[in-house]
């Protein structure tokens, strides 16, 4: 009987797919959340080969009950800082347990966009906490895999529902994204996961590379919004280097569902249709 894979962050955007995709390959998944939704401590049943169990990666209570009995750790969660230490203390109770594959995802540029000044850090943390994470597990003496993907579609849209809320839209000058689809990615975590350790494996990127501006005006169009666009200048290292394209790679476009295809199977909504018209 093979061991249940741990899926960090199982319930967010990415997670939720791995866990689905894992479970159609036939692999029980124990997915560690800071609640379970039958509450209490320990592991809990929410649905055929699929067991929440309760943990906080940022305190590191319930992590060591996780991580028992695991052999191979994805680790999805995420977020805008203290992802080091998230995998630092992710690292330590995988080792104590005897882990044999962690498997990591990151974000393209992680190694590419410096941030060092505390203009990058407010604007630009999330890439230098995704770099330092990386560290952790390369260094955690685990075998690992790291995967680097771009933007997510989802990630894309939220910033273009906030930012459409304004009457007038500030868009960073010269910045460009390669939104990809957060299920393709979960395929190739879970094509990761099933096999050996590999290191810090080729990146993947969406197929498309679009400037911000091109984003939010298709975005605008799918819901019949209008709203002036200004481009901004940001300034600092971190910002340069993503209007150098740091964090894109057009040789690595490997994503098939455009931008164009996400917006016309997600944004359509009621929700959308009730925000405010120009």
């Amino acid at each position: 009987m093979t061991s249940p894979i741990l899926v960090t962050g199982g319930t967010g955007t990415l997670g939720r797919l791995v866990v689905s995709r894992l479970r159609s390959a036939g692999r029980d998944v124990r997915v560690l959340s800071r609640r379970s939704r039958e509450g209490g401590e320990g592991i809990k049943e929410a649905g055929e080969g699929i067991a929440l169990v309760r943990g906080d990666l940022a305190t590191g209570e319930g992590i060591a009950a996780a991580v028992e009995g695991v052999e191979i750790i994805v680790h999805c969660a995420g977020s805008s800082k203290g992802d080091e230490e998230k995998a630092r203390i992710l690292v330590q109770a995988a080792s104590r347990a005897g882990a044999r594959h962690l498997l990591y995802i990151s974000v393209v540029g992680a190694d590419r966009i410096p941030v060092e000044s505390s203009i990058d850090r407010a604007m630009f943390g999330y890439f230098g906490s995704k770099r330092a994470a990386e560290r952790a597990v390369a260094a955690s003496g685990l075998p690992w895999t790291t995967l680097r993907a771009t933007q997510f579609h989802e990630l894309i849209l939220l910033t273009a529902r906030q930012m459409a809320r304004l009457p007038v839209i500030p868009v960073p000058a010269h910045f460009h994204f390669q939104p990809i689809d957060a299920g393709e990615v979960a395929a190739r975590l879970v094509e990761l996961a099933l096999g050996e350790p590999a290191g810090l494996v080729d990146e993947m990127a969406g197929p498309r590379v679009y400037e911000m501006s091109e984003l939010l005006r298709g975005y605008l169009r799918a819901n019949h919004h209008r709203r002036p666009i200004i481009p901004v200048w940001l300034p600092g290292k971190a910002a340069g280097a993503i209007r150098a394209g740091a964090n894109l790679n057009p040789e690595r476009a490997l994503g098939c569902r455009t931008w164009e295809e996400f917006l016309a199977a997600r944004v359509s909504s009621p929700s959308d249709s009730r925000s405010s018209l120009a």
